[in-house]
C-alpha cells in the first residue's frame, strides 16, 4: 500500500478483512496492525474506515477480535464513530447451545470528524407537525423536557442494517460467488452513500470478488482495490467490466 498510495488521499474505506481463520482465503493472512498504520496514512483528515468484522466461536468462547481491532483504530488515532450491525436476514442455521449467530460488527473509523454524512432515510410511522417534547436525563439524573417541532415525514434510519445473503442476494454476479465470503453489493453501496460524495475516492484493501470497487463505479465514486490473491483481482477485474 505504502509504493502505490499518497498520504492522506482516501475519502471512504469499505472492507471486510479476513479474521479468525473462518475462511483459509487461498492460504493467504493480513498483517492487521500495519494494515491499520496503512489506513491512517492513506485516510484524508475527515475520512472514514467501515470496518466489517466478526468473532468466531473457539472452545466455547467467542475470540473478541473485533472489540481488539477497533480498539486498535481508537488507538493509533482514529475515533470510533459508530459501532453498526450487519445483521443477516437468512444466516446458515448452526446446531450450538448458543442463540443463532445472525450479524457482524460494522465499526465506523473516522479520522477526526467526519466530512461526509448522508443519512439512509426512511418515511415516519406517524407525522409531527406539532411542537413535542423529549426527555433526557442531565449528568445528575434529573429527567429534562425540551420542545421541538417538526413537519417532515422523513427520518434518520437506526445502525441495524438488515440484509438477505447468499447467492442471488448478496449479488446477481455468479462469478463473486468462487470467493469465500462475499457481503451484500447493498451493504457496500448503503456505505459509501453515506460516507462520501460523488467523485471521491473509495477504497478496499481487501478487494476480494470486488464488492465495493463495483459499487463505487456504479455510484460515480473513483475506487481503489487491493488483494494478494491475483485469482480474486480476476474475478473484481471481470465483474467491473461487466457493471
Amino acid at each position: 500500500m505504502q509504493k502505490y498510495i499518497d498520504d492522506s488521499s482516501i475519502d471512504l474505506t469499505v472492507t471486510s478483512p479476513p479474521y479468525d481463520d473462518l475462511r483459509s482465503y487461498n492460504g493467504y493472512s493480513f498483517d492487521f496492525e500495519n494494515i491499520v498504520k496503512e489506513l491512517y496514512r492513506v485516510t484524508k483528515d475527515g475520512g472514514i474506515v467501515v470496518w466489517v468484522v466478526g468473532d468466531k466461536v473457539y472452545k466455547g468462547t467467542e475470540s473478541g477480535t473485533s472489540f481488539r481491532q477497533a480498539l486498535y483504530f481508537k488507538e493509533l488515532g482514529f475515533n470510533i464513530h459508530d459501532t453498526m450491525i450487519y445483521e443477516k436476514v437468512n444466516p446458515t442455521p448452526m446446531k450450538s447451545n448458543r442463540y443463532q449467530q445472525c450479524f457482524e460488527y460494522m465499526f465506523v473509523l473516522s479520522k477526526g470528524k467526519p466530512n461526509v454524512f448522508n443519512p439512509i432515510m426512511t418515511e415516519k410511522k406517524y407525522m409531527e407537525s406539532r411542537k413535542n417534547k423529549y426527555y433526557n436525563k442531565d449528568k445528575d439524573g434529573v429527567q429534562q423536557s425540551r420542545e421541538y417541532r417538526s413537519s417532515n415525514n422523513m427520518k434518520v434510519i437506526h445502525n441495524i442494517w438488515k440484509y438477505t445473503v447468499g447467492l442471488n442476494n448478496s449479488s446477481k454476479d455468479k462469478i463473486a460467488f468462487k470467493h469465500p465470503a462475499v457481503f451484500p453489493e447493498q451493504l457496500a453501496s448503503d456505505h459509501i452513500k453515506s460516507w462520501s460524495n460523488e467523485g471521491d475516492v473509495v477504497f478496499d484493501p481487501f478487494v476480494g470478488s470486488g464488492t465495493t470497487s463495483k459499487m463505487a463505479k456504479m455510484l460515480n465514486r473513483n475506487y481503489i482495490g487491493i488483494d494478494v490473491s491475483q485469482d480474486y483481482i480476476n474475478i473484481a477485474e471481470e465483474r467491473l467490466l461487466t457493471s
